[in-house]
């Protein structure tokens, strides 16, 4: 024979091996097993009922880890997160047994959850959804007066808008308030925050874990931007004369004030 005629038995002989081999991924012999998967859309926080799921045949060799076999194991259970028709109920994506359903549910161990009111300027326009992830400025007056803006909590979760624990990205929602997952030490920040000045979200990239430890901006850095270019620090330090002794003087350190004696 002709190599041509070698080469193309080849390939064909290879491509009804692969097509087999495909076959018997997908069509494994392995003995299945029930596997409870969700019909009708779930929302964190809500009570899973019997027809929103159902239990279909799964191939045994890749049943996912501790998957329930049984709707009787779901039903009357309360979802921590939102699940989409075809995907698996795993015990992670449930509220412990006795859980009573709502907000309370869905908060994981060791967080809290605090709400902050918001305008739809500073909630970035609707699109901080219930899922999604913001970091937190707080606009005020420094203790020498001088206003200042500093993000005081860096890739903070949004657990709620208004009421609402469920959000579609396509449909930014304005709302009045926002609810946030915080650490009790976090809780006690932005409660101070927000007493000493006003709160605005950022919203950022869900994947952007970078923490974000940034010493703020001061009225001199808007106004006197060049100062920028001379000081590689991001606080802008002032010489001012003290009234109080007609001598000396004192320099403003970002919101330090010290006396350094005589000009």
């Amino acid at each position: 024979m002709k190599p041509q005629v070698f080469a193309v038995i080849a390939l064909t002989l290879g491509a009804i091996a692969a097509f087999f081999v495909a076959q018997s991924i997908y069509n494994d012999d392995t003995p299945g097993t029930m596997v409870v998967i969700v019909s009708e859309p779930i929302n964190a926080g809500q009570s899973i009922t019997d027809g929103q799921i159902r239990a279909v045949p799964w191939n045994a060799s890749v049943v996912p880890q501790n998957a329930f076999t049984s709707i009787k194991g779901v039903a009357g259970r309360i979802a921590r997160v939102s699940m989409a028709p075809g995907e698996p109920v795993l015990p992670v994506k449930l509220a412990p047994k006795g859980s009573t359903g709502g907000l309370s549910s869905i908060i994981p161990k060791g967080k809290r959850a605090i709400t902050v009111r918001v305008n739809e300027v500073i909630a970035v326009a609707g699109f901080a959804l219930p899922g999604s992830y913001v970091d937190i400025l707080v606009n005020g007056n420094d203790t020498i007066g001088q206003k200042f803006s500093r993000i005081v909590l860096s890739r903070v979760k949004v657990l709620a808008i208004d009421q609402i624990t469920t959000g579609n990205p396509d449909q930014p929602k304005v709302v009045n308030a926002v609810t946030l997952e915080l650490t009790p030490r976090e809780s006690e920040k932005l409660d101070l925050a927000r007493n000493i000045g006003k709160l605005s979200l950022v919203l950022r990239n869900e994947l952007d874990t970078l923490a974000i430890n940034s010493k703020g901006m001061r009225m001199p850095d808007v106004v006197f931007p060049e100062q920028d270019d001379k000081n590689t620090s991001d606080t802008t330090d002032a010489i001012i004369i003290d009234p109080r002794s007609g001598t000396g003087h004192e320099e403003i350190r970002g919101i330090s004030r010290v006396s350094v004696g005589q000009p």
